[in-house]
């Protein structure tokens, strides 16, 4: 009887989860690539501040 080949086996998991994260980070760049045309509309509309760190009074 031949015996199990854990090796291989550990590595097809390890494969098997490497191209699952990799999947996962491009589905998520996917998704940060459409926000920015709907994000960037809002931030056109913001008020623009030179001084954003100084308070109103000063």
């Amino acid at each position: 009887m031949a015996t199990p080949n854990y090796g291989y086996e550990k590595r097809q998991r390890e494969l098997a989860k490497k191209k699952k994260k990799e999947e996962k980070l491009q589905a998520k760049s996917q998704r940060k690539s459409d926000e920015p045309q709907a994000d960037g509309a809002a931030d056109q509309n913001a008020p623009a501040s030179d001084d954003a760190g100084t308070p109103a009074g000063q």
